[in-house]
């Protein structure tokens, strides 16, 4: 793969060293305080498809793109991203959660919205380049904070018509970060939304589309409204299944058992997939399946997982429809696998813990 660098950055005066940019960055930004929000940085990296191939990566400083008003980005929902996150190990090393999995969620997505997409290699490539060029930005070791690397597939070709464009951008940018929810990890409430659909019983929920989040918006103002930061999906077509927490998939623990909603309308988080995992190491018994609601009664914890959120606890899922409410934290505590889960899957980002599957890639 050919770096191709724009001129505004060639323009640019001879930059300070590493070390030194990494110690200003320090003392200007309260990495403690972050929130989950976006911070300019330095660098994105951004590939063409054109005339049937993707060029070179281009390493730009701007923050703005150009599309043509027709795009069918803009028109059609022609649009696929992902997030991923790196994080600065006790070592100093640099460390990316995963990256391979989002890139084959990405061709996933790509494929059912009849995008072109980058290849596994090159969609790696570009996620370590951007990193690298952007390292005085992944936060210190010990601040809770980390990297967010927001990959974006759009399309850019002219049309009017309702069919797949022959032009791609392919981009991808960084920012620091803190807890997607301000509390961190503690026990938030939780609002059961019948009013609102996340996704259609065979529609784009498995797959990661704006969409998707637009859908949601009216639904999240609704729990806000109510006082509720999250709002908990049920099933589109009978209002019988747990579905999605948020932006977030929902799991529970009962009888030593992560259990966890499986259906075509859940986007597959690689957070979730990666505790399932992590839970088999820990001796839980695993269930990806139909999650009735009617089981609420019975688990012992639940909470939210995903990239973003890593791991929120659940404390109360409150049912304002059938008026009951759902305390499942003890003492408004988080539940004792929902901390070991927590635990081991942060251990291991943060280079802490023994990475005995390979999931993390070091590129400092």
């Amino acid at each position: 793969m050919k770096i191709c660098a724009f001129s505004d950055v060639q323009r640019q005066k001879k930059p300070l060293s590493l070390s030194h940019n990494i110690f200003l960055i320090m003392e200007t930004i309260d990495w403690g305080s972050l929130g989950f929000g976006y911070v300019k940085t330095d660098y994105n990296v951004r590939s063409y498809f054109r005339d049937g191939k993707w060029g070179d990566l281009e390493v730009h400083t701007e923050e703005t793109i150009t599309l043509p008003m027709a795009a069918t980005c803009l028109h059609y929902g022609q649009e696929a991203f992902e997030g991923l996150k790196a994080f600065r190990g006790k070592d100093g090393k640099i460390r990316l959660f995963r990256p391979e999995e989002n890139a084959k969620r990405m061709k996933a997505t790509a494929d059912y919205v009849c995008m072109q997409c980058p290849d596994e290699d090159f969609y790696l490539a570009a996620v370590k380049k951007v990193v690298e060029l952007n390292a005085k930005y992944v936060p210190p070791y010990g601040t809770g904070a980390s990297l967010y690397i927001r990959p974006l597939l759009i399309g850019t070709g002219a049309q009017v018509g309702v069919h797949p464009s022959s032009e791609y951008l392919f981009m991808i940018f960084v920012t620091p970060v803190g807890p997607y929810y301000k509390d961190g990890f503690k026990p938030i409430d939780v609002i059961v939304d019948r009013l609102h659909d996340r996704a259609a019983p065979r529609g784009t929920g498995h797959i990661k589309v704006g969409g998707n989040y637009a859908a949601s918006m009216e639904s999240s103002a609704w729990g806000h409204d109510h006082g509720y930061n999250i709002v908990l999906y049920l099933d589109a077509k009978e209002k019988k299944y747990i579905d999605e927490c948020g932006a977030a998939n929902f799991f529970a623990v009962r009888d030593n058992t992560y259990i966890t909603p499986n259906s075509h309308s859940i986007l597959p988080s690689i957070t979730n997939k990666s505790l399932q995992v992590i839970a088999a190491d820990l001796g839980m018994k695993v269930e990806a399946r139909p999650v009735a609601f009617d089981e609420m009664v019975t688990f012992e914890e639940a909470g939210a997982c995903g990239t973003a959120a890593v791991i929120t606890p659940i404390n109360k899922i409150v049912d304002i429809d059938h008026e009951t409410v759902y305390t499942i934290a003890k003492n408004g505590q988080p539940g004792p696998n929902t901390v070991r889960l927590y635990q081991q899957l942060v251990g291991i980002q943060n280079g802490d813990l023994p990475d005995t599957h390979d999931w993390n890639l070091i590129i400092g």
